[in-house]
């Protein structure tokens, strides 16, 4: 029997990677971070991939990459990227992998997360705060599509890690 993965998904800034970690810890599985895993496999940071190839293409290899992990590996926690779940069959290929989780956020909370970063290729315009709300209402109704939604405002990484794992008995071997 395979064990089910823990597949965390959520709006860019939601603690995905972080929280990731501290459940992969506590269960004693192995934590892959899905854009680390398409940095390795292009030999580009995201931003160059988006600069170089633009938003489809990292898509593809992000696509790419999921089934590529999913397929090969069981038990183990997978933090995603925010736009992983744009496509039904990414969807469908996390939901036949294991149990998913949804980090939610606020558009505050993300902004305050992420207000020093320069790794977020969508949000590198100006009007960055416009265009992280747009993104999180286009994808709520995907995002909705968990089994599990956390909110994650004002919690430490320990709590909602805490709060995952309570939600996980019963759902993973």
């Amino acid at each position: 029997m395979c064990e089910a993965s823990i597949i965390l998904t959520g709006f860019m800034g939601s603690g995905k990677s972080s929280v990731g970690k501290v459940v992969s810890s506590q269960l004693g599985r192995s934590f892959i971070d899905l854009d680390e895993e398409i940095v390795k496999a292009a030999g580009w940071t995201i931003n160059e991939i988006f600069a170089r190839d633009g938003e489809q293409a990292f898509r593809e290899i992000e696509s790419f990459q999921l089934a590529k992990v999913l397929s090969s590996k069981n038990g183990i926690v997978l933090a995603t990227g925010g736009g992983v779940v744009i496509s039904a069959k990414n969807r469908e290929l996390m939901r036949g992998s294991g149990v998913v989780v949804c980090l939610q956020v606020t558009l505050e909370q993300v902004m305050a997360r992420i207000s020093d970063s320069n790794d977020r290729p969508l949000l590198l315009a100006d009007n960055a705060t416009k265009r992280a709300e747009t993104l999180l209402n286009e994808r709520e109704h995907f995002y909705a599509d968990a089994d599990i939604r956390i909110d994650t405002d004002r919690k430490s990484v320990e709590d909602v890690a805490a709060e995952i794992l309570c939600h996980l008995k019963g759902h993973i071997t």
